[in-house]
């Protein structure tokens, strides 16, 4: 009984619980979930509230606020499956038609209700870095989800490589921009979904999936400019962005990070070109077999934890001729397969 007393003080429990009550340990250690548990979830629903005040203004009408309100805490309800009658039956609704109105034919400014919702997500995850005293790196972490789906009038669906699938399948893509905070969380603060080409320029497929005549093609690559261009204008400062090939391999989303000063670690291709301090013009597999021969320019580190522990790789960290550019090598230690990312450090920066 020692030994549980000091464990029921250590959580505040008064030492006499056990013996008067015949609480125990794991008793007051369930009471005390429960209680947290009950504080999460008022806390949510009152974070909800406020994000949904701060939306009103995006809405025309006040009954269309309202619903929004409605078809946003079925989503984050613990309904298994989320479609459009499972919805409805969440939020009280005989069909879907009503959650389908708002979806498709409402009047409510989009772009003014992703610019709050960015806002308020970042802030929160701030908010909650503070309170653990855990400052961490914020990053921009650039990547394209892909959503099956049947049939050819959907807008922007093709057959294409569908990373959800791990093959090429029917589906969507759509360009996400999460806001992480490193030890805290992440969440998703920006999305655009890519539009094939041939979607725009043909007249009968653009008038059959609803597309707006001002639309023009945009590149993966230029649809990560859109989104951060946004969090930028809201506000929002990413440590450094990181992306997959798709992204390092646009010149135009690597001009723009360097105008606005933002630092990057961006996959690209072994065929990617890097200027290096010799004058050499060779591409980054040539520099690699140039440059790491020596085995000790490979240094061992962690990426992190994975579901396995620990991930090991050798690293090795490979100069250009501008002194703000550098060419970051990764290296699987059994199989040997590199995975090649070209960073940027902006002036000023370590």
């Amino acid at each position: 009984m020692g030994s549980t007393g000091s464990k029921e003080r250590l959580i505040g429990l008064p030492s006499t619980a056990a013996a008067n009550g015949g609480l125990t340990w794991r008793d007051a250690v369930g009471v005390y979930e429960v209680d947290a548990a009950r504080v999460a979830a008022r806390h949510a629903v009152r974070a909800r509230a406020e994000l949904l005040e701060e939306l009103r203004s995006c809405f025309v009408r006040t009954q269309t606020w309202q619903h929004a309100g409605r078809y946003v805490s079925a989503l984050v309800s613990r309904v298994p499956k989320r479609n459009g009658w499972s919805i409805a039956e969440q939020v009280g609704d005989a069909t879907p038609d009503r959650t389908q109105r708002l979806l498709n034919r409402a009047v409510w400014d989009t772009t003014a209700a992703m610019s709050h919702i960015r806002r308020f997500a970042a802030a929160g995850l701030d908010a909650a870095a503070s309170r653990r005293r855990r400052r961490g790196l914020v990053v921009g972490a650039l990547d394209e989800t892909g959503q099956p789906k049947q049939g050819v009038t959907t807008c922007g669906v093709k057959r294409q490589y569908m990373g959800c699938a791990g093959r090429i399948a029917n589906g969507i893509n759509t360009v996400h921009l999460p806001y992480v905070r490193e030890k805290t969380g992440h969440a998703l603060i920006g999305a655009c979904q890519w539009i094939p080409a041939e979607h725009i320029t043909d007249p009968q497929a653009s008038a059959g999936m609803g597309l707006p005549a001002e639309v023009k093609f945009r590149t993966k690559g230029q649809l990560a400019v859109d989104v951060c261009a946004d969090a930028y204008a809201d506000g929002l400062v990413f440590d450094f962005v990181c992306g997959d090939e798709v992204y390092g391999n646009c010149t135009q989303l690597r001009e723009f990070f360097e105008s606005h000063g933002q630092a990057y670690v961006l996959r690209v291709a072994s065929t990617f070109m890097i200027n290096l301090p010799s004058g050499d013009r060779l591409t980054c597999a040539q520099a690699i077999i140039l440059l790491t021969a020596d085995t000790r320019r490979w240094e061992v580190r962690s990426a992190g934890t994975g579901s396995k522990g620990q991930r090991w790789y050798a690293w090795a960290w490979i100069a250009t001729a501008s002194p703000r550019h550098h060419l970051l090598v990764r290296r699987h230690l059994r199989i040997g397969e590199l995975a090649l990312h070209y960073c940027h450090v902006p002036g000023g920066n370590p």
